[in-house]
């Protein structure tokens, strides 16, 4: 972006202070990381932005938002102020998108979003210019975080979209209004805050409550509880999955150490990933389908998604230090998602004195459910395919307490959340030249230490 402060708080509704020519070229909420000429909006949280001012001044900004009647406005600096710094921030982003105009595709899922991102982006990158969410920006400050880092010369927005409570994607799909909506799929992520997957799939489904009148909604074909919900919608509709009944289909899937490869109910290309296991041949259905949206031929399709690449820490082959193979997966976890790893990582072939072995830390955000789903893991597990687990975490437990009827003592390790580095050092005596290892478990549980010690 590029804009008077002027500009800026016309868009706001605010007034410049006699500051109307300075100009902005980006912006930031944390002060450590403020671009030149850049705007700093002060947000309200457990640390108050307000408090930071000083320091984004020293770090290059050139203006700040500024809360109404919050003391420590600075002298001499030009602020704008704002009755919320948060939705001026959101509404500063909504002026920024309607000044730029790009097609907007919002993409949403319990599993598989930022992938499919990465995908949709690479493949309609071939023809046109395209922006996407970095990282997963991808809530109330994230997404217009990421409009406004949007060059204008930018001809389609590729936007992650998460929630972890009702009505927040029905505030993003009004602040981006989207021409194409995506969802992946609906799993028990945030099933703490939900209580079933019917009320997820109604949260997710917000995502649609201001698409376009002409615009599409491409979605898991799969999935029951976005059949019924889908079929309230006027707007043109497309599905993807495994099922011969969707719009289009994976068939002849193979899944190899470094990448899967199918064609399509559409045509006779053949199509590979750099990723493994059916989940993610779902989610290139879902970007192939958006491809076909726009235009694309499925031949150049191919070609971006055997190339693109996948945000750290999504299914990516490391080395070790002895030699191992690790499928570092440690960005988020939840049930879905840990079984379809561990059914992709159970089908790679592993040289006869090799061995899988699974670390696996605690699911968050389960609520009530969370004995039950980890439990339920067990069946995902069979010493005859995956030879060592290693569990870690509280609610590992339970999974450990399911387990003991299939694994061995000398197969089965548990580890409280404390216990860390007991595990590495343990993992690290046992783990050999030829053996595979993958690392699942939300974030919270910090399994890219155990990574980082492993290579």
């Amino acid at each position: 972006m590029k804009m008077q402060l002027g500009e800026i708080a016309k868009a706001l509704g605010a007034d410049a202070a006699g500051n109307d020519d300075v100009v902005i070229t980006g912006v930031a909420f944390d002060s450590r990381q403020m671009p030149a000429n850049g705007l700093f909006v002060p947000l309200e949280g457990a640390r108050d932005g307000h408090d930071f001012v000083a320091s984004a001044i020293a770090n290059g900004a050139k203006a700040a938002l500024w809360k109404k009647g919050h003391p420590g406005k600075p002298d001499h600096f030009p602020v704008v102020e704002v009755d919320d710094t948060l939705a001026a921030l959101q509404c500063l982003a909504k002026y920024y998108l309607d000044k730029v105009n790009p097609t907007v595709v919002g993409i949403t899922g319990s599993n598989g979003k930022t992938t499919t991102k990465d995908m949709v982006a690479a493949v309609l990158s071939k023809r046109f210019n395209v922006y996407k969410t970095q990282e997963n920006f991808n809530n109330e400050i994230g997404v217009p975080m990421t409009i406004l880092a949007m060059k204008p010369s930018t001809e389609i927005l590729v936007l992650e979209m998460g929630m972890d409570r009702p009505g927040q994607l029905h505030h993003l799909s009004g602040l981006v209004r989207p021409d194409v909506c995506v969802i992946t799929m609906i799993g028990e992520a945030h099933i703490e805050f939900f209580g079933t997957r019917d009320k997820i799939a109604d949260a997710k489904m917000e995502i649609t409550d201001f698409l376009k009148e002409d615009g599409e909604f491409i979605y898991n074909g799969d999935e029951p509880l976005l059949q019924k919900r889908a079929a309230k919608l006027t707007q043109h509709k497309a599905t993807f999955g495994f099922s011969s009944t969707d719009t289009i289909s994976a068939r002849s899937f193979r899944s190899y150490k470094h990448h899967a490869s199918f064609v399509t109910s559409s045509s006779s290309q053949k199509f590979s990933i750099p990723m493994i296991g059916k989940h993610n041949v779902s989610n290139a259905l879902a970007a192939i389908e958006v491809g076909h949206h726009f235009g694309e031929k499925d031949d150049q399709i191919a070609s971006a998604l055997s190339h693109f690449t996948p945000t750290a820490n999504r299914m990516q082959w490391k080395k070790g230090d002895v030699g191992e193979d690790i499928m570092d997966d440690v960005y988020n976890s939840n049930p879905t998602a840990v079984k379809a790893v561990l059914t992709s990582f159970g089908q790679v072939v592993v040289p006869k004195d090799g061995r899988r072995i699974a670390v696996l830390g605690d699911m968050l955000e389960l609520g009530a459910a969370s004995a039950k789903l980890h439990e339920s893991l067990a069946s995902s597990l069979d010493p005859q395919v995956i030879a060592q687990v290693y569990l870690y975490g509280h609610d590992m437990k339970y999974l450990a307490d399911a387990l003991q009827s299939k694994y061995s003592p000398d197969q089965l390790h548990y580890y409280e959340k404390e216990n860390m580095d007991r595990m590495i050092d343990d993992l690290k005596n046992d783990v050999r030249q030829h053996d595979i290892v993958v690392l699942k478990a939300s974030h919270g549980m910090h399994l890219e230490r155990v990574l980082e010690r492993l290579l």
